[in-house]
Formats: C-alpha cells, sequence, structure tokens
C-alpha cells in the first residue's frame, strides 16, 4: 500500500491556506489529523495533486465560549474534546460520544474538524453536530460564512464547503438545564463503525418534552433528522407511557443493505437504540 505522488504544502496561518486552496482548488485536498485521508490515500482512493498540511495554524485549535455559543477550533484533536471541562458543561452530548470514536491512539490525532469535514456517513461526530443544531465556519476569499449542521452535509463524503473554503470552527449552542441528551450505537466491537447509531438532543418544562431532534448515523448518505418521529414523540409523550410507536422511522430512514445488516434490520436497531434512550429519559 503505497501513496501516490502529491505535492505538500505545509502553510502557517489561516490565510496562507486560503491562498493555497484558491491556487490548487479541487486539486488540492487539505490535511487534518490525517486518520482518515492517509489510510484513503494508501488505499489510492485518493489521488490529490497537492496536500495542504494545516497543522501548525495554532488559530484553528483551542476550545472557548462566544457570547452564549461554544466555539470549538477545527484542529482542536478528539482526545481535548474528551477531557474538556468545557466542552462537559456546555456540550455533553459531544462528551458522551467522543469515547465511542475508534480508540484512544487515533483519537489522539484525530481533530474534530477533519471529521466532519469527510462525512462519513457512519460517523458519530456529524450526527452529533445535526442533533446539536451546530454551526460550521467556513472561512474562504468572501469572508467567513457559517453553514447550519443540516445544510453543510449533503450527500455520501460530500459536504457545502467550497472548493476554495477552509472549516475553521464548529460553534454549537450552550447546553441549558432544561435539555436532556443520549447516545447509542450497536457495533460489533467497542471502535468499529457502528452498524447504526443515535444522537439525540431534547428540550423540557418540568417533565413535559417540548423539542426533541433526533440525529441518526450509518443509516444513508448523510445524517439523518427524523423529524417527523421526534414531532410524534414529543406529542405523546404523556398518553405513551408504556410504549411509544415509531412506526414514522419506516418512512424517514431509508438504509442500503449491506454486509452488516440489510435495510429492515437497520430501522428495526434504529427503532431500539430510540426506545433505549426515552426509557433512560423517563426513568
Amino acid at each position: 500500500m503505497k501513496a501516490p505522488a502529491f505535492g505538500y504544502i505545509q502553510p502557517k496561518t489561516v490565510d496562507d491556506a486560503l491562498e493555497c486552496l484558491q491556487q490548487h482548488g479541487s486539486d488540492a485536498t487539505v490535511l487534518a489529523g490525517g486518520q482518515s485521508l492517509m489510510a484513503s490515500l494508501n488505499m489510492r482512493l485518493s489521488n490529490p495533486a497537492v496536500l495542504i498540511d494545516i497543522n501548525d495554524i495554532d488559530e484553528l485549535s483551542g476550545i472557548n465560549m462566544v457570547e452564549n455559543r461554544l466555539r470549538i477550533g477545527a484542529m482542536t484533536r478528539q482526545a481535548e474534546l474528551e477531557h474538556s471541562t468545557l466542552v462537559s458543561q456546555h456540550a455533553p452530548l459531544i462528551t458522551m460520544v467522543i469515547p465511542h470514536i475508534a480508540h484512544p491512539a487515533i483519537r489522539n490525532r484525530g481533530t474534530i474538524g477533519g471529521s466532519i469535514v469527510f462525512a462519513d456517513p457512519a460517523a458519530e461526530l456529524p450526527a452529533c453536530m445535526v442533533a446539536l443544531n451546530g454551526q460550521m465556519v467556513a472561512q474562504g476569499p468572501d469572508g467567513e460564512r457559517r453553514i447550519t449542521a443540516t445544510e453543510f452535509f449533503q450527500d455520501l463524503f460530500e459536504t457545502a464547503l467550497a472548493d476554495n473554503e477552509l472549516l475553521t470552527a464548529i460553534e454549537i449552542p450552550v447546553a441549558d438545564e432544561n435539555q436532556r441528551f443520549g447516545f447509542r450505537e450497536l457495533t460489533r466491537r467497542h471502535g468499529d463503525y457502528a452498524i447504526v447509531g443515535l444522537c439525540a438532543s431534547s428540550d423540557w418544562s418540568s417533565d413535559d418534552l417540548t423539542e426533541l431532534r433526533l440525529a441518526y448515523f450509518n443509516v444513508g448518505p448523510r445524517p439523518i433528522l427524523a423529524e417527523q418521529t421526534a414531532s410524534d414523540i414529543c406529542r405523546n409523550w404523556r398518553q405513551e407511557q408504556n410504549g411509544m410507536s415509531l412506526d414514522r422511522l419506516d418512512g424517514e430512514l431509508d438504509p442500503p443493505d449491506d454486509l452488516n445488516a440489510t435495510s429492515a434490520m437497520r430501522v428495526h436497531l434504529a427503532k431500539v437504540l430510540t426506545r433505549r434512550v426515552l426509557k433512560e429519559w423517563r426513568s
């Protein structure tokens, strides 16, 4: 396994990186943590003319509060997220998710931005961003723009990021005391890609469920936000104490068959994971 030949550039600032992207366009690929990209290069699934290594751009790392949002630099390592007090206080769903991403050695190098831009539909972080209604901060030649997570993930390994744009940060609304979060995934072994997974965010008024976001992963070409199912659950929360109908998921999820599971099995498992999260919130 040997990567194809490519040029290599290591910019020191965001402006330098944007200049490189402007010059090389779709012929360039950005290197963040490299945990997915390097394997893709070695298997020759990726064949960029130029690799732009952004690991030396310090301004792309860090976790801080910006008004009522948690701002995470795109080059922040997943291991840092896992142990961050700011993240556990203000975005606890991320703290739930991170230990299930591969293994510590991978998380030591892997970045939040790399996982999001790679947009693997079986990955946890893209679905987590959808559940949290996060915004992706992209910088390009025309300045900075924010893209909601539901708009950012467009198709299989495809995002709304333009060839001449760089993901610089992720911004997430700060969690409050009236919110609860849930995460479940089913894997053959810990650290494997999930056969199916769920990231959930909810708003409460006393014991009444008022708003719910259910983001499923590895059930389609991108994270799937099951809005109709969520609406049904909120509407029937008090009436259906002994069993929630999740029939709406049959129409909202349309996963493909593969070697790990049939489409019907994945939908069934999505319902199982959903019921487990709901049961936890009731207890």
